[in-house]
């Protein structure tokens, strides 16, 4: 079917996301992972898509929305352990660091939940809406946002992104340097000491301190008494789909075999936590793999000349899914939208769990790696949006559609 009368309506699908996403955060709350903000915005926009949806359902889960961040309480913890033992036994200060790195490869590079059960439990929610085809549904399409938000990022806020990387590079640098000295005072002292280090060992010892600020300040890398508004980190997301399905009610568009969807998944600031129950639940049953289905996970549409559709994803460690990559990419260039393909180097989006539940998705991003002033910081409001943006990737995700029902 040809989807062009959508894609001239671009502007003005991009005038109602902008208005929807103005209306959420001035009316549900303060939206983080697990909270009434977020299950407020949750009904806002399941309530908006029954217009559009012929099945709508809410489905809850249970998650530690604290866990994801304060394993870095714990790390930073044993780091600091582990500066004092290198004064009293170099080999357990090895050890501690092993431990710290072991955590932080678990619970954050992997996304896996170690120390959540520590934490206390919240009930977050995944939104799921469809609009079936005529006839036989034989390929499905789903497109994914997330509605929860984050604490402000100190660093970004206070100084630049930048800045918060290179913290972040400062403090794993200074691990490492704790490492090394740590084995070099052990060859020094001919092997497994106890006691004050004298000498070079002593000198090094005392010129790894300067690290111990960066690392007591990680304590506060985040900010707890500001909530962002997520106007851009992902309301954007969210309504790229709700606004393709709008667009489809609207003109009274019915596909004759491509079931149409929008999946909004909670707490994924909270380390894609919906979307991994999402796949856990019904990828154990089989559900949305009767036929091809692709997902499209959208986070952060804000700067259109980095649209970007990401092959690698959670931390580089996940591959997207290669069909549903090429098929974004090639529809932004057959209507000359200004498209890449990149990687998710730090972090994730929900296309991660997606794909590691055996579902085909890639994550779809608008914003420059260098990052910029309004992620996840206060400045990241309604009024701060790139309507632009919004409309060129309206049209390159109703270009997909179309090419997908096509059979491409």
């Amino acid at each position: 079917m040809d989807l062009q009368k959508l894609r001239d309506n671009s502007d003005a699908q991009a005038d109602y996301m902008m208005e929807e996403i103005t209306t959420i955060i001035k009316t549900c709350g303060k939206r983080l992972p697990g909270s009434d903000g977020e299950k407020n915005a949750v009904d806002y926009m399941a309530n908006a898509l029954k217009e559009y949806s012929d099945e709508v359902k809410i489905e809850p889960f249970e998650m530690h929305p604290k866990a994801f961040f304060n394993w870095i309480h714990i790390m930073v913890t044993i780091i600091l352990m582990a500066m004092v033992s290198y004064f009293f036994i170099p080999l357990l200060a090895i050890i501690l660091v092993g431990v710290a790195m072991l955590l932080m490869l678990l619970q954050f590079v992997l996304y896996l939940e170690i120390v959540d059960w520590i934490y206390p439990k919240r009930t977050s929610h995944n939104l799921m809406a469809v609009k079936h085809p005529k006839g036989e549904i034989k390929r499905r399409i789903l497109f994914n946002g997330h509605p929860d938000v984050a604490h402000e990022w100190t660093m970004s806020y206070l100084i630049s992104g930048d800045a918060f990387v290179a913290h972040f590079i400062i403090s794993m640098v200074g691990i490492i340097a704790l490492v090394g000295i740590s084995i070099a005072s052990m060859v020094l002292q001919g092997g497994v000491t106890v006691g004050m280090p004298t000498g070079v060992p002593m000198i090094m010892g005392l010129v790894c301190l300067i690290f111990v600020p960066f690392w007591i300040a990680m304590y506060r890398m985040w900010n707890t008494s500001v909530i962002v508004d997520g106007a851009n980190d992902n309301l954007t997301g969210c309504y790229m789909g709700i606004a393709v399905m709008k667009a489809l009610h609207d003109e009274g568009i019915e596909l004759e075999n491509t079931e149409v969807g929008v999946l909004l998944t909670g707490s994924e600031e909270a380390g894609i936590r919906g979307a991994r129950a999402w796949a856990k639940r019904h990828g154990a049953s089989g559900d949305y793999k009767d036929v091809e289905t692709i997902i499209y996970a959208y986070d952060t549409l804000r700067e259109g000349k980095f649209l970007c559709v990401n092959k690698k994803d959670l931390n580089n460690t996940v591959n997207a899914d290669k069909h549903a990559s090429e098929l974004f990419y090639n529809a932004a260039k057959s209507i000359d939208v200004t498209c890449s393909y990149g990687s998710v180097p730090l972090g994730a989006t929900d296309s991660a769990a997606f794909n590691k539940g055996g579902y085909q998705a890639v994550g779809i991003t608008a914003l420059d790696h260098k990052l910029r002033n309004y992620y996840h910081t206060r400045y990241d409001t309604y009024d701060n949006m790139d309507k632009q943006c919004l409309s060129d990737c309206y049209k390159v995700t109703v270009k997909t559609l179309e090419d997908f029902d096509n059979g491409k």
